[in-house]
C-alpha cells in the first residue's frame, strides 16, 4: 500500500458530516463521529487561540455560529470555552480532543488557518502535535510558509496545499503581493512547499498545472463537491472528494 492510499481511499467530511437543521453543527464532535460512522474520513479546520492552543473553527470570527463576536484568535482557549455554538449544546473543542475522539477510527485531514505572514508557530504546533499520533493524518493549508513548516517540522506527515481561481481584488487573497499571489495561482512555490497531494477548488479543477501534477503522481483531492453531479465531474480530474450536503458511497 502506498503512502497516501488512506488519502484517497474514501470520501472526505467538509468539517464532518454536518447538519445544521439536525443539530449537527460544523467542526463538533458530533460532526466527526457521525462522519466517521458513516465509513468517511474527516477534514477539519484549526485555528489558534490568543494563548496559542489549537481550536478546531473554521471561521476567523465567532459571528456565524455563535452568540458572540470577534476573532477567535482575539480570545483564550477558557474564554471561549465558554461560547455555546448555535443550534446545538456542543463548544468549541480543542485538536487534541479530536485527536483523541478519532483515534483509530478513521483517517482525518487538518486545514491549518494561519496568518499571511512570517508566523509559522501555530503551523508548527499543529504538525508536532499530528506527528506524535502516528495516524493516518494529514495537513493542508492555503499559506504555502504555513506548509513548508510542516515538511521542516515533520517530512513524514502528509502535507497538502490548497488552491483556487481568484481574482486579484478578491478580498481573501487581494492583500498579498502579486509575485506571491501569482506563485499561488500557478503553484509556483512547489520546490519551496514539496507537497505530498492538492487540494483544489471544484470550480478551478480542470487547471493545466493542477492535472500535470497529477500526472506526475500527486493526488488530487477536489472541494467542495455539493452534488452527485459535481462528484461525477469531479473524479474526471481528481483521486477523491471533500463533500458536503450529500451522501456519497463510502468506498
Amino acid at each position: 500500500m502506498g503512502r497516501l492510499d488512506w488519502l484517497t481511499a474514501r470520501p472526505i467530511a467538509h468539517r464532518g458530516l454536518h447538519d445544521r437543521a439536525a443539530g449537527v453543527v460544523e467542526n463538533t464532535p458530533a460532526a466527526v463521529s457521525r462522519a466517521l460512522d458513516g465509513g468517511y474520513a474527516v477534514e477539519i479546520d484549526v485555528r489558534e487561540t490568543a494563548d496559542g492552543e489549537a481550536v478546531v473553527f473554521h471561521d476567523a470570527t465567532l459571528d456565524r455560529l455563535t452568540a458572540d463576536t470577534g476573532p477567535i484568535r482575539a480570545r483564550t482557549l477558557a474564554e471561549l470555552r465558554r461560547i455555546p455554538l448555535r443550534d446545538t449544546t456542543e463548544r468549541i473543542w480543542t485538536l487534541d480532543e479530536c485527536l483523541d475522539l478519532v483515534g483509530d477510527r478513521g483517517a482525518l485531514v487538518i486545514e491549518i488557518k494561519s496568518p499571511w505572514n512570517r508566523d509559522v508557530g501555530h503551523a508548527r504546533r499543529v504538525v508536532e502535535r499530528v506527528a506524535a499520533r502516528d495516524r493516518p493524518i494529514a495537513i493542508k493549508s492555503f499559506n504555502p510558509r504555513a506548509v513548508r513548516a510542516a515538511f521542516e517540522v515533520a517530512p513524514q506527515v502528509p502535507r497538502g496545499v490548497i488552491g483556487e481561481a481568484f481574482a486579484d481584488d478578491d478580498p481573501a487573497w487581494s492583500h498579498l503581493g502579486k509575485r506571491r499571489r501569482e506563485s499561488a495561482r500557478g503553484l509556483k512555490h512547489i520546490r519551496l512547499t514539496r507537497p505530498d497531494f492538492l487540494s483544489w477548488d471544484i470550480a478551478d479543477i480542470e487547471r493545466p498545472r493542477v492535472a500535470e501534477l497529477r500526472a506526475a503522481g500527486k493526488p488530487v483531492v477536489v472541494w467542495t463537491v455539493k452534488t452527485p453531479a459535481d462528484e461525477t465531474r469531479a473524479r474526471d480530474y481528481a483521486d477523491q472528494i471533500v463533500f458536503e450536503g450529500f451522501r456519497p458511497k463510502a468506498t
